[in-house]
């Protein structure tokens, strides 16, 4: 049971690394400068969650079988986009909607043994 928490934290530590990632990108784009204190520091945070997030799931792969786990990664396609729709304002399109459903449902049918 264990182990399952700390899987899908890794994977919610790679989707909060990724929106971290693109607002450094975005700093970046405003001030043109990696040394700049909000680019340096939200690259650094994205960058250090996710060395923590690999080490975990290193643990992760040492307690459980990657078959087993790995179906989990793809909720990061899912909460990736959602925080950059409430931290960006991006939009999506219908047919996005469904993938994610598709998405959804592939994850439940493959990790329905546990």
């Amino acid at each position: 049971m264990l182990v399952n928490i700390v899987a899908v934290l890794c994977v919610l530590g790679l989707a909060i690394g990724q929106i971290l990632f693109k607002a450094s990108a975005a700093s970046l784009a405003l001030t043109g400068s990696f040394f700049s204190p909000k680019t340096a520091v939200t690259l650094l945070a994205a960058m250090s969650l996710y060395a923590v997030t690999s080490i975990a799931w290193v643990w992760v792969l040492q307690k459980t079988e990657l078959g087993r786990v790995y179906p989990l990664m793809a909720l990061a396609f899912v909460l990736v986009p959602l925080g950059s729709h409430i931290f960006f304002g991006e939009r999506f399109q219908p047919q996005y909607f469904v993938g994610v459903g598709l998405i959804v449902v592939g994850i439940v049918v493959a990790v329905r043994t546990w």
